[in-house]
């Protein structure tokens, strides 16, 4: 079987390649020779997911899964939620994001926050999503250099350490997105 991953962000692939089962041939939006932007323009992290798998699906013709991911933090009524990776503007600058969402957070005592990763599976014209989600808190300062986004200031619950301070096995097994394609390898050794 072999399966596109609807991401042009490395890093992401990264993480994910070394989840799935070596059975499932992975291929990136490069490998199909997809180098435009897919559209994301809807209103949930659910629906961009779904969005992303039927463009490489209609576009492509082939099975495809896509992930969008979200940072959802309490006292900010779930910002920047789907805007994650746009916070602070179109250039989707990590740091940017990062600093004002500490900026909008100054004077909050409430640091709690989530990651959200839906995945959305186009596979023999059928559509199925799985969601992983990682409960935590957004620390005063960035510390750590590994991960991506907001990593650098993200402590999931029990852990004293931010996503980019922890190696890349413990963030899959405790992470967002690690749950979110553990459901959907679990789903992919039933076929």
């Amino acid at each position: 079987m072999q399966l596109v991953f609807a991401t042009n962000n490395l890093n992401k692939l990264k993480e994910v390649q070394s989840l799935i089962p070596k059975h499932i041939k992975l291929l990136s939006l490069k490998d199909i020779n997809c180098l435009e932007d897919i559209p994301e323009t809807q209103p949930t992290i659910e629906g961009n997911a779904i969005q992303k798998a039927k463009y490489v699906k209609t576009n492509y013709g082939y099975d495809c899964f896509a992930d969008d991911t979200g940072l959802e933090v309490e006292a900010l009524n779930g910002e920047p939620g789907v805007f994650s990776a746009r916070y602070a503007g179109p250039k989707r600058d990590a740091n940017d994001n990062m600093d004002l969402l500490l900026n909008n957070l100054e004077y909050k005592k409430n640091r709690n926050a989530q990651f959200k990763t839906v995945v959305a599976l186009h596979l023999n014209s059928k559509l199925k999503t799985f969601t992983g989600i990682c409960e935590g808190k957004i620390t005063g300062t960035k510390r750590g250099n590994k991960g991506f986004g907001y990593d650098p200031i993200f402590q999931p619950n029990g852990y004293n350490e931010t996503f980019a301070e922890i190696d890349l096995e413990l963030k899959n097994k405790i992470g967002h997105r690690g749950k979110a394609v553990m459901q959907l390898v679990s789903f992919l050794n039933t076929l």
